[in-house]
C-alpha cells in the first residue's frame, strides 16, 4: 500500500472490533464466495435507467432507477429509495436490492450519497452525516416528479450505515412513509464507543486530537489522510470482522472502484471528517417516526446486531424486528438465501398504499 496515500488502514478496527475477537487465520486465497452471493445480479426483468438529481444544496447526487418492464406508464405506482452500506457505493449492495424489490412491482432507486460514488461532493469519501440524509430527502424530490410514481407511498431501505442515515433522514421528512434497515450499523455509536462498548473515552480523545492535528495539515496544503474502512490484506492477525470486510470489498464477491478513485483508497473516509460521526445520534427521537412502520432486519450472527436491537426497543409502534437464523453482518448485503425479500415485500406492499 502506498504510503503517499496517508491511509491510516484498520485504525477503527485496531481501536475498536480486533480486541473482541479470536484471530482469523484465514489468507485472501483460501476464500471461496457463497454460493448464493450475488452483489452483481442483473435482472432481464427491468429497465435501468441511470439518473442524476440536485440536493438542496445544489450538489447532483447520482442514482440508479429501476423500472419493471412491463410498467405501465399510466398509473402510478409505490416507489423504494435504497442506501448503501457506509463506505461502499450503490453497486455495492444497493443495486441489488432495488433490483429484487423492482421484479416485485416497485420502483425503486439505488443512490450514492453526498461524497461517493457517482454523486458529487469534495473531498471524496468525505463525512457528513446531514449531508448523506439529505441524499434520501432529494431522492424523494426527484421521484416526485416522476408522472408513475405515487408521491405519497415512497419507502427507504437502509443497508449498514444507511440505515442510521435512513432513521435521520425519517425524523425530519415525513414523505418517507415507510423504513426498513438491513445489517444496520449506528455510525454515530460505532464511532464514539465501538462496538459492544470497547471504545474509551481517552482512545476516542486520541482519535478527536490526531484528527485536529491533521485539519492542520490538510489546511496547510498536506496530502489528505484516509482512516478505518476495509483492510487490504488478511494475516494470521486478522480478527473475524475484518475478514468478513474483506471478503467482500477486497475480492470479485464485492469490488468495486468507482471512476477517479483508486484500489486502495476505496471503502476509507478521510479522518479529518469521519470523526464528525461521533457528534451524530441518529436514535434520538427515533419514536417521533411513529405511527410510520419500521423495520429492522439483522442477522442472529451479526457483529452489528445491537444496533438494531438497540434502534427496535427505543422505537415507537408500530415497529417490527426481524433476526434471520445464519446470517451475519455482510451476509445481508448479497447473500440471496439469507436476505428475507418476501418479508420486505410484504412490509412495503402493506404500508405504501
Amino acid at each position: 500500500m502506498s504510503k503517499k496515500i496517508g491511509i491510516l488502514v484498520g485504525a477503527f478496527f485496531a481501536l475498536v472490533i480486533s480486541p473482541l475477537f479470536l484471530e482469523a487465520g484465514v489468507m485472501a486465497e483460501t476464500y471461496k464466495a457463497p454460493a448464493d452471493a450475488s452483489n452483481f445480479y442483473r435482472s432481464d426483468k427491468l429497465d435501468m435507467i441511470p439518473v442524476t438529481f440536485p440536493n438542496q444544496y445544489k450538489m447532483e447526487m447520482s442514482g440508479d432507477l429501476f423500472l419493471p418492464k412491463n410498467l405501465d406508464r399510466n398509473k402510478k405506482y409505490p416507489a423504494i429509495i435504497v442506501g448503501h452500506p457506509m463506505g461502499a457505493v450503490k453497486e455495492q449492495s444497493a443495486v441489488l436490492y432495488a433490483q429484487k424489490m423492482a421484479e416485485m412491482g416497485f420502483v425503486t432507486l439505488a443512490m450514492d450519497l453526498a461524497f461517493w460514488g457517482g454523486s458529487q461532493g469534495q473531498p471524496r469519501n468525505a463525512v457528513s452525516p446531514d449531508l448523506y440524509a439529505e441524499t434520501f430527502s432529494a431522492a424523494v424530490d426527484y421521484l416526485g416528479t416522476l408522472p408513475y410514481v405515487n408521491k405519497d407511498a415512497i419507502g427507504i431501505i437502509g443497508i449498514c450505515g444507511s440505515g442510521s442515515f435512513a432513521i435521520s433522514a425519517a425524523k425530519i421528512d415525513p414523505r418517507l412513509k415507510a423504513i426498513a434497515t438491513v445489517a444496520m450499523y449506528d455510525m454515530g455509536e460505532a464511532n464514539r464507543t465501538g462496538l459492544k462498548k470497547s471504545l474509551t473515552l481517552e482512545q476516542r480523545k486520541a482519535i478527536l486530537e490526531k484528527a485536529a492535528k491533521q485539519r492542520d495539515v490538510e489546511f496547510a496544503g498536506g496530502q489528505l489522510l484516509y482512516t478505518s474502512g476495509t483492510p487490504h490484506e488478511i494475516t494470521a492477525k486478522s480478527s473475524p470482522i475484518e475478514k468478513e470486510f474483506y471478503e467482500f470489498y477486497r475480492t470479485p464477491r464485492g469490488e468495486v472502484t468507482p471512476p477517479g478513485m483508486t484500489d486502495a483508497t476505496t471503502t476509507h473516509p478521510t479522518l479529518t471528517s469521519n470523526v464528525k460521526f461521533m457528534n451524530f445520534y441518529p436514535f434520538n427521537d427515533i419514536e417521533t417516526i411513529s405511527p410510520r412502520p419500521m423495520l429492522f432486519i439483522t442477522g442472529d450472527r451479526a457483529h452489528s446486531r445491537e444496533f438494531s436491537e438497540e434502534a427496535y426497543k427505543l422505537a415507537a409502534e408500530p415497529k417490527e424486528l426481524v433476526v434471520v437464523p445464519g446470517a451475519g453482518h455482510v451476509d445481508l448485503y448479497d447473500r440471496t438465501g439469507l436476505i428475507p425479500f418476501p418479508k420486505l415485500e410484504e412490509f412495503f406492499k402493506k404500508n405504501l398504499k
